[in-house]
């Protein structure tokens, strides 16, 4: 094995854990997003934000336009 496929080596495992820590913190934003603003439903948007990291992003942009909608309450 040369110094240059050791260097390839070390370049590709940087790149899967770059990719895996973007990918938690893709799952985490949308619910930090809600216990931040005290969204009253931040539990579910955090389980809606992990099933978007899940599905690879099918779920997300919903996770995170829900955590910026706070909904009005009844009788206001």
């Amino acid at each position: 094995m040369t110094g240059l496929d050791i260097f390839a080596l070390i370049v590709l495992f940087v790149l899967l854990i770059a990719m895996a820590g973007l990918w938690v913190l893709l799952g985490v934003m949308p619910g930090r997003i809600a216990q931040s603003r005290h969204h009253p439903q931040a539990e579910a948007i955090n389980v809606c934000g992990w099933f978007g990291a899940i599905t690879m992003g099918i779920l997300s942009p919903i996770a995170f336009i829900w955590a910026y909608i706070i909904p009005e309450k009844k009788g206001q």
